[in-house]
Parts: C-alpha cells; structure tokens; sequence
C-alpha cells in the first residue's frame, strides 16, 4: 500500500512537470511564474515550503518532548506571526516595489533598493552558502523517515529524493513547484487532520483527558504554559521559527510571484489557516510522544537516544498502514515543496545575480534560462553529497536559519518601509546578523542548546542597528527615493539624514 500511494504520487509529480514546462520560457516564468501565481496556490506555496520534514520529523519530535504542551506557542507564532502578520506586512509593498524595480530575487531587490552591487553579489554568497547546506538537511531527514518507515537504505531514499525532486524542478521551473505545492498542500491538511486523530485515540493515549493527566504524571510541568526548559528557550524558539521567515529568500520570493494585490487579502486567510492546521498537529502530536515511549527517549539507528525518530515510530505504531502512507506522502509533499523552493532560490542567486548580473551581463534570456535549469541540478547534486556528510550538515544548517534571516530581514524590511535608511544602515543591519549568529554559534562551539538564542538575536539587534547607523549617515537624493517608491509619494526635500521632511500622507 505504501508503495502504491508512492508511485501515483511521482507520476502526479511528472504530469505536473511535463504541464509546466510547456509554460516555462523565460527566467521570469522559471523564477517567478510570470507573476502570475492566484492567492490559493501563492498560500500553498507558501505553508509547503515553511513546513517540512525538519517540522514534522525534528522540530515536533524533540520540542514536543521537552517542552510539551507548551509547544502550542509556537503554533500561535508561526501562524500569526510567520504567516498571517508576515503577509499583511510585507506582500503588498514587495510585490509593488518589485514590479517596479524589476526584481526577481532578494539580492536584486537589495542592489535595486540601496543602489549597491556589492551587497547583490555578498547577499547571493550568503544564499548560496547556507540554503543549500539547509536544503541538504531536509533530505537528510525525510531519507531517515523512509529508511524508519520503509526500511529503505539511506543512500536510496536520498538518490530517489534528488531525482524526483530535479525531474520536476529542471522541467517546470516556479510553475512546476506552486502547482506541486498546491496539491501537497490538499495531501498534508488531511495528512495531518488524520495523524492526530488516530495519535489521541491511540491505546497509548487513551483520549485527550487521559493522555494529558499521564503526560501531568510523568511531570506537572509538559501541561503548564511554560515547559520545563523555561521561558528565554520558548521565547527564542517562537522568534526564531516565525520572525525568521521575515527575512528568509525562499519565503519572501512568493510575494514577488502573486498575481496582483487584490489576491493577498484571500492568500493570508489561506496561509494563516493553512498554518494552524498543521503546526498544531505537528507539536501537539510531539507534545504527546512521551506516552508512546513510557517517557524514555527511544533509540535511534546507532543505537543512542534520538528525538528524529519519535515521529516515525510514533507514525509506524498508532497508525494502520493505509493512513502512516497518507502521513508518509505529508512528510514527503511537505518536504518536497522546501527542498524545490530552497534549490530554485539558491540556483537563481548564482544565475540571475551573480552570472547576469555581474559577470556576464550580456548573456540571452534563453542562456539564462538554461543556465538556471543546470545550476538546479547541480545544486542538488552538491545538497546530495552534503547530505551524506552529516559532520559537514550539523556544522552549517544549525545556523543557516538564524544567519540569513539575521541578514536580510532588517535591511529588507525597513528598505520597503523606511525612505530614510542608508546603504550604510542596511550594511550594518547584514554584517551585524552574520557576526551574531556565525560569531556566537562558533564561540559556543555550536551547541544546540543556545543556537535558537542565538538566531533570534541575530534576527532582532540588527533592526536596532539599521537605524541607529541610518540616522548618522548620508541618506540618499530624492531621484533615487522617487525611482524606489514612486513619483506619487511626494516632493518634499530630504534631509542630510535621508529623513522625509514633511507628512508624506
């Protein structure tokens, strides 16, 4: 059955990508789907590339463990803060200000916005740098799951993964991954609705009633609004899941892609909902995971204590097979959908912003496109070989979340709102979230336990810094001010301070 369920996933896949290809032939549909993506799809895109294996595999397993029932915040916070304040607050102004600036990709906003090519190339590096690294970990991690579930090596899981995932990227482009995402996204809502339905009615659980007095018995503290690890980790871990999204290039790009505005309002319903849904089962299922190991962490492939195989074994006892294949194709929709949006994001850095944009300038639109198609294969291949190199993996992605949000989210955000930061101010803002996160995860030698700390730091002090260095350097003239925001916001002078000196309305 599992098998099955499977296979007429991959020939769903391969449809889709032999329909897009048909649609895909410049680097503008490649990217961004001739920005013509509707508010459904543009919110399923958007919840499948935020929710992965990394959710339903690491993340629900070992937060749910340690904090129990107090995970829920982070539901709360990736939902209205990830999701719902994430499109109310920056959807509209990108995709206006990147129509207008003729912006693909995040370092092409960034060179556009603050009239630097220096920080379109510094910013491309640090795409290319730590998404791949993280895209690599999401291979990592569904291979574990079909190697727990299926009892597939995982060398096998990874090369099936990578292939499936190339044939459908290379072939389609943008419109290949929101059209996958879509139906990923109709697989995991009743993927997810099914999971906890049969986890509480589990013999383990006994009901929601039961299940929450054992867990109370094992320690009062997993059925408190605070878990035993304290309030700075959760704090930390809410900021860092659902503030970092702000600044990541994979999550930002499907603003650039929405049809028009009228379509946000309906995608950040959509989004929002979409988002409840599936936290809430991921965490509320890891909140429960002690009952099915009588509170004993239960042992991973060599043999040790591991939280990355609390969901699967969770998954191979309380559910019947038909189902653990349903919840099976969740994890590897789910996934899919990142690891497509991760390679395309990366592969555009080098393609568009380095190569066309710096290089080579002169190169055909059709050049680009192939060069975009190549880069995504090679892109997974070099995630292929990462990921079977995990000394490599734990090194990077344990700080490849809080580094590129910590980089890109101040500069990126008071550059849509703010006509008076400087380049200045938005270097200071990158440089100060890569010293952060790179500078205190290496000076506590990586040590998981303060990494979400750190990367919330790393996301917060530089929209401090931004402005603080802004207010003290050259701002910019008003003609670049008028090509950034529109000849419709106003004539008034700006001062030495790159600060509007009237009421803009």
């Amino acid at each position: 059955m599992k098998f099955l369920v499977i296979a007429i996933y991959v020939c769903v896949v391969l449809v889709v990508a032999v329909i897009s290809m048909r649609k895909t032939h410049t680097a503008e549909d490649f990217v961004l789907g001739n920005r013509s993506i509707g508010p459904w799809i543009s919110a399923f895109a958007y919840g499948t590339t935020y929710f992965s294996a990394v959710l339903f595999i690491g993340y629900a397993g070992k937060v749910g463990w340690g904090f129990g029932l107090s995970s829920l915040w982070i539901v709360l916070g990736n939902a209205f803060i990830g999701c719902y304040l994430a499109w109310k607050v920056l959807a509209k102004p990108t995709r206006q200000m990147t129509v207008r600036l003729d912006a693909r990709t995040m370092p092409e906003f960034l060179e556009a916005r603050f009239d630097s090519r220096r920080m379109k190339i510094v910013s491309a590096l640090i795409i290319f740098t730590f998404l791949v690294p993280y895209s690599a970990s999401v291979y990592m991690g569904l291979s574990y799951f079909f190697e727990e579930i299926f009892g597939i090596p995982f060398t096998q899981a990874l090369l099936f993964m990578a292939v499936l995932t190339g044939i459908y990227l290379v072939m389609g482009g943008y419109f290949a991954i929101t059209l996958t995402d879509f139906i990923q996204g109709i697989v995991m809502i009743f993927g997810v609705i099914l999971l906890v339905f049969f986890v509480v009615t589990d013999s383990q659980v006994g009901g929601l009633a039961a299940g929450l007095s054992r867990l109370a018995s094992y320690n009062p503290k997993l059925v408190q609004p605070i878990g035993p690890p304290g309030f700075w980790p959760l704090l930390s871990l809410v900021v860092l899941t659902s503030l970092g999204t702000w600044g990541l290039p994979q999550m930002v790009h499907k603003y650039y892609s929405i049809k028009d505005e009228e379509s946000i309002p309906k995608a950040v319903i959509v989004t929002t909902g979409f988002a409840l849904l599936m936290t809430f089962g991921a965490y509320f299922t890891g909140s429960l995971s002690r009952l099915f190991f009588d509170n004993k962490m239960p042992l991973g492939p060599k043999g040790v204590p591991s939280p990355d195989v609390i969901m699967p074994q969770i998954i191979n006892q309380a559910l019947p097979e038909v189902v653990a294949a349903i919840i099976l194709l969740l994890v590897l929709a789910a996934s899919m959908s990142t690891l497509a949006s991760l390679v395309l994001v990366s592969s555009s850095a080098i393609a568009i912003d380095l190569v066309q944009g710096a290089i080579k300038p002169d190169i055909s639109k059709r050049q680009v496109v192939l060069l975009l198609r190549i880069l995504c294969v090679v892109f997974i291949g070099l995630s292929l070989y990462l990921a079977l190199t995990p000394t490599i993996i734990l090194t990077l992605m344990s700080i490849s979340w809080g580094t590129v949000a910590g980089a890109f989210f101040a500069p990126y955000l008071y550059g849509l709102y703010w006509r008076g930061v400087t380049r200045a101010g938005a270097w200071a803002g990158m440089i100060t979230g890569l010293t952060i996160s790179l500078g205190l995860s290496l000076y506590t030698h990586m040590n998981s336990q303060y990494i979400p700390m750190i990367g919330s730091l790393a996301i917060v002090v530089p929209l401090v810094v931004v402005p603080a260095v802004s207010l003290v350097t050259q701002g910019y003239p008003q003609e670049h001010l008028v090509k950034v925001y529109g000849d419709d916001w106003g004539t008034g002078q700006i001062n030495d301070k790159g600060l509007v000196t009237h009421d803009l309305g």
